[in-house]
């Protein structure tokens, strides 16, 4: 039966594509419980994360069974293949693709066997920046299986899996210091589970503890959604390891925190706790802020479901302004892998947001997103909103312009795609034709997590990337595919701030898009 990438909105509207998720990993040592029933649920509960693929790896002691296909969680698992999945250890992954194309055999667990024999799954969230210097020196080694699969996950797994008269903890400690980029792994042998994450801690990684076993996640959501107790996160630049004597840790790295804001802004789950921070609590702090940095004279604060709604609700209560539900969202708009004809295509916004006429008749609106990325959306809900009686419609935006494509697992757009790239607030407040437009401020967003500035990563709205990127190496969505091979041009560091890298993530310099194109589509 073919599957569907779960991605209909891309469908519906090629050019008005999200920002997309980062994947989710969970890992379970559990002797004695259903670790494959266990990482389901793990797994469904991080299902915002990544939408095209699924797989879980079990081991029972003696070998390493690995299932995965394409499709999101719920139809790639029935309960009888999570029956014959038995074991005492388990890892888990849901994709969505920032290195690799959508196919079989990039879903994860990756899986290898070691030198030694052994069975070797691993489960990557976040996105490597030197895979192709990584390549060639697997190449160069003549490493086996190196590329069997085209992602910097496989590539990892192989480089791991070769390492000769070594143990799988022994091989990761000469491996992960060779990482550059955003990695949060979970990975397993046939006796140990293992969970690593990149010294500047990226993306999310925690730890658990159940009655009879750990468990690790990629949110702490994970953990509530199987009965773990929160312990603590995973920190950058350390390596765990779970096995029958328990819990041990050792640093391959030290540890440089550059976590992800963006996170808190829209990828993580608002019931999702980061550096003990809620981020629910987080958002809404984010719409106090923003009511008080862009006031608007209105009649009712809408949120654009369901992303928007923690910030819609701080922005009411802050401005003193009636929140209400202008917008009505089709939960299963992602959850469905029919092709829509042309003519269904062309409704687009509508078959995910519906207005509620009555509500909106008549009324000046604030309307509260989480960010603005090719404006193309946000133009199309304004379009219908004002077709659906509105007065006035101001947006009002949870997150600093986004102007800059990410490197470490989100897959934004190519910086010539970015609205916010070449023009100011008010002339992406023209293209997407509201009556104002206002922005959180960098530090309003800062304040709102709760962080220290320092222990953050902001490159998608500054442009200084924590993680070197390298001037000569290729970076890329299809780095290993011979797409998009084109080498980083070299730059200043004054210069860097100005140009960037246009359209390397997408993996083409001339993408059409951008803040011209923007003032002259419809």
């Amino acid at each position: 039966m073919p599957r569907g990438d779960g991605r209909l909105t891309h469908a519906l509207d090629p050019s008005a594509p999200g920002p997309q998720d980062a994947c989710g990993v969970f890992g379970v040592w559990a002797p004695g419980e259903e670790v494959a029933k266990l990482t389901y649920f793990g797994l469904y509960a991080l299902q915002h994360r990544g939408q095209e693929a699924a797989g879980i790896a079990v081991s029972d002691g003696a070998s390493v069974v690995v299932y995965k296909d394409l499709g999101l969680v719920s139809q790639v698992f029935d309960e009888s293949t999570l029956g014959s999945l038995r074991g005492h250890l388990a890892v888990g992954h849901t994709r969505y693709s920032t290195t690799g194309s959508s196919t079989w055999e990039n879903a994860q667990p990756t899986f290898r066997t070691t030198d030694a024999g052994t069975g070797l799954a691993l489960c990557h969230n976040g996105n490597l920046v030197n895979t192709q210097e990584l390549a060639s020196r697997a190449a160069d080694a003549g490493v086996p299986g190196a590329f069997a699969a085209t992602t910097d996950s496989d590539l990892v797994t192989s480089l791991i899996a070769a390492r000769p008269d070594m143990s799988v903890e022994a091989a990761a400690m000469e491996v992960l210091p060779q990482l550059r980029g955003a990695f949060s792994l979970t990975f397993m042998d046939e006796d140990t589970l293992y969970a690593a994450r990149d010294p500047q801690g990226v993306r999310p990684l925690v730890l658990g503890r159940l009655e009879r076993g750990w468990v690790v996640a990629s949110e702490t959501a994970a953990l509530d959604i199987v009965g773990a107790s929160v312990v603590r996160e995973v920190e950058p630049g350390e390596l765990l390891a779970i096995d029958e004597n328990g819990l041990r840790s050792q640093h391959f790295a030290p540890a440089e925190p550059k976590g992800c804001v963006f996170e808190y802004v829209y990828l993580a789950r608002p019931d999702t706790t980061i550096g003990g921070r809620g981020v629910h609590a987080a958002r809404v702090e984010i719409g106090r802020r923003l009511a008080r940095e862009h006031p608007a004279d209105a009649d009712l604060v809408i949120p654009v479901p369901e992303s928007g709604t923690p910030a819609a609700v701080g922005y009411a209560e802050a401005s003193g302004i009636p929140y209400g539900l202008g917008l009505v969202k089709n939960s299963y708009v992602g959850r469905t892998f029919i092709q829509p004809s042309q003519t269904i295509r062309q409704l687009g916004i509508r078959l995910k947001l519906n207005p509620l006429r009555d509500v909106i008749r008549g009324k000046r609106l604030v309307v509260v997103d989480d960010s603005i990325v090719r404006g193309n959306t946000q133009r199309a809900l304004i379009r219908m909103l004002r077709e659906a009686g509105a007065l006035e419609v101001h947006v009002r935006i949870s997150s600093p312009p986004v102007k800059w494509p990410c490197f470490y697992g989100i897959d934004f757009a190519s910086r010539a795609e970015l609205v916010a790239n070449g023009l100011d607030v008010d002339g992406v407040r023209a293209s997407i034709n509201a009556d104002s437009l206002g922005y959180v401020s960098e530090q309003g967003l800062i304040a709102a997590t709760e962080q220290p500035a320092t222990r953050l990563c902001t490159a998608c709205f500054t442009g200084q990337y924590p993680i070197p990127l390298g001037d000569a190496g290729v970076v890329g969505k299809h780095v290993l595919e011979g797409i998009g091979r084109t080498p980083m041009p070299k730059v200043s560091e004054a210069e860097r701030a100005v140009s960037g890298w246009t359209g390397q993530q997408a993996g083409s310099p001339t993408v059409p898009g951008g803040a011209d194109d923007a003032l002259r589509r419809p």
